[in-house]
């Protein structure tokens, strides 16, 4: 069996860096409600973002307690990055940032700045469970919470605001382009099982999220599902279907419940996950967020929940 999960942990700083908590009190308080979810929920292998220091998710893992393997990516402008921590040894490690081949530089904002690589790189991490081995990729895509020059959360200048949203989107698609090259490359090796987790930042019926799928059709719960087909060697399936209805959600951003935390597996993997075998209740209740997210600088936990699949290998 494994446990596989995602979650954002909310700007994991330590306290005394920029953009972290007030206090040591208060980063105490954030350390101990995000140990007593991953220790309660359990999770073999969890995909985790927006780590800041590398040391403050030590001191999470440690709070956790027992043997942890732990990496992180690099970090990106905002000084953010995703990781993975596992109970399970690493048996490879490598960042996905580059842009594929065939995908050309493209203007991100304002600027003349041609882009060429993902702003916040994911990281690809290798397991092994029983005889099997995993390939786990861990992102973070562009934030659907804008931001406009000088750092602002806001405008009134709504061109400038179609602008900005017009550069996020196209953000989260070269993000979608650069890691859906890398599955499609995973998969076609011999034997592949392989789980892309994080937060993609739009729901599972976005366009950019729906680029992870590969050719189209054999969805959960369509008749095609359990049909074999040509292109299912090349396909992903996100278990979002196989999340209670009541629990469809892993975040509340002014009142309204969103699935924008993914897990999404390959062929082999997507008929060992059963119907309930996927959760995002293991945090408590959520908080309803703005478009200012210096407003929970000093709350305990994380404003997403964190999403964990069952596969019973």
């Amino acid at each position: 069996m494994l446990r596989v999960g995602t979650w954002n942990l909310e700007n994991l700083f330590r306290s005394g860096v920029a953009g972290g908590p007030s206090s040591q009190q208060v980063y105490e308080a954030k350390l101990a409600a995000l140990a007593e979810t991953i220790g309660r929920l359990a999770p073999d292998v969890l995909a985790v973002q927006e780590v800041g220091t590398p040391a403050a998710l030590d001191d999470l893992v440690a709070r956790v307690g027992g043997e942890w393997h732990v990496r992180t990516a690099d970090p990106d402008g905002r000084g953010i990055r995703v990781g993975v921590m596992s109970r399970l040894p690493f048996l490879g490690v490598e960042q996905i940032v580059a842009f594929p081949r065939g995908w050309r530089p493209v203007h991100l904002d304002d600027s003349d700045t041609l882009h060429s690589a993902m702003g916040r790189a994911a990281l690809h991490v290798r397991v092994r469970v029983g005889g099997r081995v995993v390939d786990v990729i861990s992102c973070h895509w562009k934030s659907k919470l804008l931001t406009f020059p000088g750092g602002r959360f806001s405008t009134d200048d709504e061109q400038e605001r179609a602008r900005f949203a017009g550069y996020a989107l196209l953000r989260r698609s070269c993000e979608a382009v650069t890691v859906r090259a890398a599955v499609s490359q995973l998969l076609a090796g011999v034997d592949p099982a392989v789980v892309v987790a994080g937060d993609l930042n739009d729901e599972a019926d976005a366009a950019t999220t729906q680029m992870l799928h590969g050719p189209p059709g054999s969805e959960i719960g369509t008749g095609g599902y359990d049909q074999a087909d040509g292109g299912d060697g090349q396909r992903l399936w996100n278990l979002a279907a196989r999340i209670p209805e009541a629990q469809r959600f892993s975040r509340v951003y002014r009142g309204r419940r969103e699935l924008i935390d993914h897990i999404l597996v390959s062929h082999d993997l997507v008929t060992l996950v059963d119907d309930g075998a996927v959760t995002t209740d293991g945090s408590g209740p959520s908080p309803s967020i703005t478009d200012d997210p210096k407003a929970r600088r000093d709350k305990p936990g994380s404003d997403h929940r964190p999403v964990v699949a069952t596969v019973t290998l």
